[in-house]
């Protein structure tokens, strides 16, 4: 990309878009493109095509997705599948029909099997069945990466894909009914704490292993991988360390400062046993996670308050 290249960032107000501003102006790109929901409806491909005709974006950064926790998934899904399927499809054949140079969709780890061999690497995609809490959301992820796969094939086109493990960091959705793991714990400790609570629960028994990102390194690699990536197989994004939901749940205790007990209430599911995917693909491409876990949370509590607020 070129400092004055157009770049349109579809979904630029949420975690991911917001951060891919910030980590693009960082870098000089001021040509950016934004469109919120209430101007565009990213689901109405009418709409999207005169968009594009009149905006002709150089590059797009694909961003936009209806996203939520297990809960969301689970009550959801006719939702989770029906609105992903159209945005990405709208974007990509949008992206298509008036000549992009380039477009990155960003997809999500819960595209691989559950029971996948851990590390998870590229070629675990379609190896076994998804887990059944996400799966709408998963196939319309999916599905994402096989557009931009066969636009590339068929077309030539210029699209790829980025795979990021679960991503926390300014910005983040605290709703408890739709929210993830990090936030949602992090609200419920930083309220446990300010109303003297005895006690915070937590889903399932904290055995799952997951992975975690700053949403700002999920952004420099975004960056990273539209200037220095071509190929077509779509490549994972993370840290390559994990935890599980019972160390995080204690490190978010311990430095909220919260003093009660945490209950695990195993009457909710645990989802996937572990998720941890295989980095070696964009370490070797050159580009490496920057902020630890430890420094995320610190940082991401600094600006909690601030946060909440948008959900009171």
């Amino acid at each position: 990309m070129n400092k004055t290249d157009r770049i349109y960032i579809a979904g630029h107000n949420g975690m991911v878009g917001s951060a891919i501003i910030r980590e693009l102006k960082s870098e000089g790109y001021e040509n950016l493109i934004t469109k919120n929901s209430n101007e565009l409806d990213l689901r109405n491909q009418n709409a999207v095509h005169d968009f594009f005709e009149k905006e002709k974006p150089d590059f797009v950064f694909l961003v936009a997705a209806k996203v939520g926790g297990i809960l969301a998934n689970s009550t959801f899904r006719a939702d989770f599948l029906y609105d992903n399927l159209m945005i990405e499809a709208n974007i990509i054949h949008a992206s298509y029909l008036f000549k992009v140079k380039k477009l990155l969709f960003l997809g999500s780890s819960c595209i691989y099997p559950k029971l996948a061999k851990q590390p998870m690497s590229e070629d675990a995609l379609l190896s076994g069945f998804l887990e059944p809490t996400n799966e709408p959301y998963a196939i319309a992820k999916i599905a994402g990466i096989k557009l931009c796969e066969t636009f590339h094939d068929q077309y030539g086109c210029n699209f790829i894909s980025a795979m990021p493990t679960n991503l926390y960091g300014p910005n983040d959705n605290y709703d408890l009914k739709n929210s993830h793991i990090i936030p949602a714990l992090l609200r419920k400790f930083y309220e446990a704490k300010q109303h003297n609570l005895s006690e915070v629960e937590v889903w399932g028994d904290g055995s799952p292993l997951r992975e975690f990102l700053h949403v700002d390194d999920c952004a420099s690699a975004c960056v990273f991988l539209m200037n220095n990536y071509t190929d077509k197989q779509f490549v994972n994004v993370g840290s390559g360390e994990e935890k599980s939901i019972k160390e995080v749940a204690e490190t978010i205790k311990q430095k909220i400062g919260f003093q009660g007990r945490i209950d695990y209430n195993t009457t909710y599911p645990n989802g996937t046993p572990r998720k941890l995917m295989d980095v070696s693909k964009i370490n070797k491409l050159g580009w490496k996670y920057q902020i630890s876990f430890e420094e995320g949370i610190d940082q991401t509590i600094a600006i909690l308050e601030e946060e909440l607020q948008k959900f009171q």
